[in-house]
């Protein structure tokens, strides 16, 4: 009996259940034995290691060098910057002893209580105390500075309530650790990276973001400024998507990282960090694709073009797999990625249900007929449409139609995002618009923590950012009244 595809959940009926069927379904990651932790599989791996390259370049392209550290950080680090602990303290995990013993009551393996460590260790949630302890080891002179460090590495925040990709308690990441003589050098690199992010998200994921200063209640602990991308997903809820921290001098003085300047005078450095996650893969998931699976860009596709062969009996199998062969090794020359699909347990239709649950980019099918006519089958996953198209040319039309679906993925999240854009100028208002429409909320705030926190708890938005290029305009805050001299953006969040 032939496979069938499990339908998954209409995002309509259950967006959430949609989502997590779908992560699952299209074999992109799982839940697994450890609470809160995921197993990427192979194929979301994938398109991971497409983001990871296409980041990577893009960093050293921009003078940043790749080095990595310890994954376990003395809990005397955290003290030193208060901001710092006291965002971190709640979600860390936490290394007492250093060895496991046989139970004398028989009861399996016991931590030997002699196994103490002499200090505690964090297991890292993120990397700037251990790192400005090392780069106080780094830098003398300015003549030292800058240093543009990345890492890839994992984290781990102990979270209570998870999801795939979008929160778990250990996640993959890269996190971008400079250090500069000036203030100007290090808010310009700040600056810099949210660009790169900016553009990765928008050329790379075709996912549209809008760039922004955060709130000073939701920046990054221990942070001067924090920059963000949010991006909109398509129930209405903003993500943020990547940030970039201006950090000042905190790190540097909480470590003692000073420099002999110029004039022979000691100074303390500047700092920033920036970083981005595999929450990328929840936001590309929920952002392009639908109730027939995935829909991924082409830059990020771990196989471009899906070729499924229709044939009864071994004599037309080897003929059409011979000529989709031939097709298949040409479009390899053009550096795509080519899966010719030679199963036969499984129907043709339970194939083509299959690629479109994975989001591969172009599916065609050919058959003896095809043979004959020098025609093949082809299906565009953006848009679902099948035409008949003749071999002759095929490589180049699909050529593309890789650079057409990318673009007409990007065209379709904009059109949506800038469509859930709000402008209110009340209260009432800006309660019925998250209720009943959700999205980006463009709103006029007093610029106080205590109203900001009134209204997220009144309504659970919170300020997504203030955009970078937020007018100055006169109006009252949709809360308190107060006077306020520019919009935000609000939305509910993941």
């Amino acid at each position: 009996m032939a496979k069938e595809l499990k339908e998954l959940t209409r995002s309509e009926e259950n967006y959430s259940q949609w989502y997590n069927d779908l992560v699952v379904k299209a074999g992109l990651a799982e839940n697994s034995a450890v609470r809160g932790c995921m197993v990427i599989k192979p194929y979301g791996y994938a398109i991971w290691e497409k983001m990871h390259d296409a980041l990577d370049r893009m960093f050293k392209e921009t003078g940043h060098q790749n080095a990595y550290f310890p994954l376990f950080i003395p809990k005397s680090f955290f003290s030193k910057e208060a901001h710092h602990v006291e965002g971190f303290a709640k979600e860390c995990a936490v290394v007492t002893h250093y060895r496991l013993k046989n139970d004398p009551e028989g009861g399996g393996v016991v931590v030997d209580p002699d196994a103490k460590l002499e200090e505690e260790l964090i297991v890292r949630p993120t990397s700037e105390t251990i790192i400005w302890n090392t780069y106080k080891n780094w830098i003398q002179s300015y003549r030292d500075l800058p240093i543009l460090c990345n890492q890839w590495a994992n984290v781990v925040r102990w979270e209570m309530r998870t999801r795939l990709f979008l929160r778990t308690a250990e996640f993959l990441w890269q996190e971008g650790h400079t250090a500069h003589a000036t203030r100007e050098e290090a808010i310009a690199e700040a600056e810099r990276m949210i660009q790169v992010y900016r553009r990765f998200a928008e050329e790379w994921m075709s996912l549209p973001v809008i760039v922004g200063h955060k709130s000073p209640n939701e920046r990054f602990a221990g942070a001067e400024d924090t920059l963000t991308i949010e991006a909109l997903m398509q129930d209405g809820k903003a993500l943020q998507s990547g940030t970039s921290h201006f950090l000042g001098q905190n790190f540097a003085k909480a470590f003692d990282v000073q420099y002999l300047d110029r004039e022979g005078k000691l100074e303390y450095v500047w700092a920033t960090s920036w970083g981005v996650s595999t929450r990328l893969m929840g936001a590309l998931i929920m952002a392009h694709s639908d109730n027939n699976g995935l829909v991924l860009p082409p830059k990020l596709a771990p196989i471009h073009v899906a070729m499924v062969p229709i044939y009864r009996g071994p004599e037309q199998m080897a003929a059409v797999l011979e000529r989709l062969g031939s097709l298949a090794e040409a479009l390899r020359a053009k550096g795509l990625s080519v899966q010719v699909d030679d199963r036969d347990n499984v129907r043709s239709g339970f194939k083509f249900a299959e690629y479109e649950l994975k989001g591969v980019p172009v599916r065609l099918a050919m058959g003896p007929r095809d043979l004959e006519q020098g025609t093949v089958e082809l299906m565009r996953r953006d848009t679902l449409e099948k035409e008949t198209v003749p071999q002759e040319g095929l490589v180049e039309r699909i050529e593309g139609l890789m650079e057409e679906i990318q673009r007409n993925i990007y065209r379709k999240a904009l059109a949506f995002r800038d469509s859930m854009i709000t402008r209110v100028d009340t209260w009432e208002e800006f309660c019925e618009v998250l209720d009943t429409k959700g999205g980006f909320v463009s709103a006029h705030w007093d610029g106080t923590v205590e109203t900001e926190v009134a209204i997220k708890e009144a309504t659970k938005a919170t300020i997504r950012c203030i955009p970078l290029d937020a007018e100055e305009e006169e109006g009252r805050c949709i809360h308190s009244g107060r006077p306020s001299h520019r919009r935000v953006l609000f939305a509910r969040s993941y």
